[in-house]
């Protein structure tokens, strides 16, 4: 994938963009031999990038959808003698890749995690809109008074009052309820700490999107690479198109059937036709 040069620079540890950027202007970067120019686009993949005569060795960009399971870290580093899990332990890639949007040690779900910086800032941060949709099981049945409460926002113990959120009952669960609930901020224990304050007990937390990105399928403890459509989407903020074998084409009409025609009865000597004479 082509990005600008200062960029690809930049994400090569050559400093900021705007330092990037005089190196440039100064005809010290060649691409393919070739002094580059300001504004140009190259593939580090495909293209031989140099600095001063030295080679630009600049990381591919990784995509990954982790579900991560309960009592998991998620960090990429953690306190020494601390020997629980990370969800960089659950994922064994060689590039340098981190967690975007994390879930605390007892919840579970969607964990995206990448070495784009750009677009972890993108999606962290509240402005942008992208939304976050978890599945929460709490002990009792809410009223609609914490529903709305909730929805309007909740004034935390640290005097923050969250973001309006969009929660309703998905389902119940014995004497408890399964609540579906979408945001756009996630503070530290954010879920846990309302629920709290509402007088809901929590059970469990399931992260199931992050933006357009689905959990899916995954099962606790395995991750998988985006696909190309699916980190566009999340750039663009736009859903990929769902592909449907049954409409990309139309299957071909079925010929009208005619109703089969009832064999003859044969006649009997109840029936209305009379036996046939004796000779």
């Amino acid at each position: 994938m082509e990005e600008r040069i200062q960029k690809l620079l930049a994400q090569a540890g050559f400093g900021s963009r705007r330092a990037c950027e005089d190196y440039i202007k100064a005809g010290r970067v060649r691409v393919n031999g070739t002094v580059a120019e300001l504004g140009q686009k190259a593939d580090p993949a495909a293209d031989k990038i140099t600095l001063d005569g030295r080679p630009v060795a600049v990381e591919q960009k990784v995509y990954i959808a982790l579900h991560k399971p309960r009592n998991v870290l998620s960090t990429v580093e953690k306190e020494p003698g601390d020997t629980r899990k990370t969800v960089r332990d659950l994922v064994p890639v060689p590039e340098r890749v981190y967690p975007v949007g994390r879930l605390d040690f007892e919840s579970e779900g969607l964990i995206f995690m990448t070495n784009d910086g750009t677009l972890a800032q993108e999606l962290s941060h509240p402005s942008r809109g992208h939304a976050k949709v978890y599945r929460v099981l709490v002990a009792r049945h809410p009223d609609q008074e914490q529903l709305d409460t909730w929805r309007r926002g909740v004034v935390l113990e640290d005097g923050h009052k969250t973001m309006p959120a969009e929660v309703y009952v998905e389902g119940t669960s014995g004497k408890g309820a399964w609540l579906r609930v979408t945001m756009q901020e996630g503070r530290k224990r954010q879920i846990r700490e309302i629920c709290a304050l509402l007088g809901l007990p929590v059970v469990r937390i399931v992260r199931i999107s992050i933006g357009t990105l689905q959990l899916g399928q995954l099962k606790k403890g395995e991750w998988r690479y985006l696909t190309p459509e699916e980190v566009n989407s999340l750039k663009s903020g736009q859903k990929p198109p769902r592909r449907s074998p049954r409409t990309s084409r139309p299957a071909p009409a079925k010929p009208a059937r005619s109703k089969p025609r009832k064999p003859p009865t044969s006649p009997t000597r109840t029936g209305s036709r009379k036996p046939p004479a004796k000779r």
